[in-house]
């Protein structure tokens, strides 16, 4: 999450979407095996072997083949999911928090159409750091709206910032909307 504090009158966060390293990186383990997979069974099938590696040819389809064969069309199917999450960047958007119109408004790219919720300064109780350390960490800084008992996370999903840098910016945004800032221990 990317902030501009510089502006007096308006804050402008992106978010990064899916478009990671670990994304693209999974993307191609999926494909070469999903593919590997598939070819391993139409050789165990035709009796031909299509993989450079191995003797594929030599399994015998029922059921050797067919269960490699549904792993491969399994892992296609999940490969093509990812690869369209990367394509359209889903997750990714951006926060804009405007002091002279006392706007907010948080823009998501969604799977089929973007997503996007404007609320009134008025409408902001807190900002609130969400963070826990463990097994599955997150660290990231969210609306409380009043009245509501509803939290919306700012940041991006995966972002794992240093935890004096999500302190700061939370401070900040805090200061900047004139609302309370929870979860400081």
């Amino acid at each position: 999450m990317d902030s501009n504090y510089d502006s007096s009158s308006e804050i402008q966060q992106q978010i990064n979407g899916s478009r990671k390293l670990s994304n693209y990186l999974i993307g191609v383990m999926l494909t070469i095996g999903g593919v590997g997979f598939v070819l391993a069974s139409l050789s165990s099938y035709t009796g031909n072997d299509l993989l450079p590696l191995g003797n594929p040819s030599s399994l015998i389809f029922v059921p050797q083949g067919l269960i490699m064969g549904a792993y491969g069309v399994v892992a296609n199917l999940l490969n093509i999911y990812l690869w369209y999450l990367v394509y359209i960047n889903f997750g990714s958007g951006y926060n804009k928090f405007n002091k002279e119109s006392k706007i907010v408004v948080i823009k998501r790219k969604g799977i089929f159409k973007d997503l996007e919720v404007k609320l009134n300064f008025d409408e902001i109780k807190s900002v609130k750091l969400d963070i826990s350390e463990g097994f599955n960490p997150r660290r990231r800084i969210a609306l409380v709206l009043k009245g509501k008992k509803k939290i919306l996370p700012l940041s991006g999903a995966g972002d794992l910032k240093p935890l004096l840098q999500v302190e700061e910016d939370g401070a900040r945004l805090a200061k900047f909307l004139n609302v309370n800032l929870e979860g400081l221990k």
